[in-house]
This record gives C-alpha cells, structure tokens and sequence, in this order.
C-alpha cells in the first residue's frame, strides 16, 4: 500500500510515518524504481503499536531498542522486563503526582481558610508560613 492509504488507515500523517521511518521505527518500508514508498499491511500494526506505546509513556529512543524490525522477531524476555520496568516508572509517577496533589489539596483548603478579615498578601504569609515557605 501507497503512504496515502497507510495514513488513512492509521489516522497519522504521512509525514509522521515518514518520520518513523527517516528514524528507524518503521522499517518495513519498501521503494518502487519510480522512488515511490510502498508498505506491507503489517506496517498498519508497527504504527498502531507505535502509537499506543507512546500513548502508554514510551519515549521514541525506548521504542527504538524495544521494536524489532519484524514482529515476528521479538525478543519476548526482553519484551517482558521493559513492559515491567515501565510499569514500575509509571507506579513512581503516580505516587509523586500523589503527593503533589495532597500538597496542593491542603494548601487550597489552608487558602480557603482564610479569614474574613484578613487580604490576600497576608493570608498568603500565613499559609506560606504553615508550609515552611516563609521567609520569616
């Protein structure tokens, strides 16, 4: 299949397939003597599953290493021990952003806590204080 008919079918831009391509990802490309890029029908799941690691956290340098240039060549130890490495970056994520949210949750309750009586540049000092933030 023609690169028009390849975007189609996985909803990226040609030029995003050949991007893949001018980097190593997607290799399954073949040239006609016109210059003309064909591609096989398993270049529709090189890219999907292009797209769905980097939508699971996959950086393009991990995709390199990790894609074979044939599907059928995969390396499924090494398969299993970076999916699981992966998972554990993302469990360390998700437990910093954890504790980011609970920091801001209880700086958005001491902020609303202000007193009626009190403006905002003060209130401020007040909860920047409680937090260790103070310069005081």
């Amino acid at each position: 299949m023609r690169i028009g008919e390849l975007a189609e079918r996985t909803g990226l831009a040609p030029s995003r397939i050949r991007f893949y391509e001018r980097i190593g990802l997607l290799k399954t490309v073949r040239r006609k003597a016109n210059g003309y890029r064909t591609y096989p029908p398993e270049a529709v799941t090189m890219l999907k599953l292009i797209t769905t690691a980097q939508q699971a956290g996959f950086s393009l340098d991990e995709l390199t290493a990790l894609l074979p240039a044939d599907l059928a060549d995969w390396d499924h130890g090494s398969l299993l021990t970076t999916l699981r490495q992966k998972i554990r970056d993302i469990e360390e994520i998700q437990e910093r952003l954890a504790q980011s949210k609970a920091q801001l949750v209880e700086v958005l309750a001491e902020v609303e806590a202000k007193p009626d009586d009190m403006d905002c540049a003060t209130n401020a000092k007040r909860v920047l204080s409680q937090f260790g933030m103070g310069n005081s």
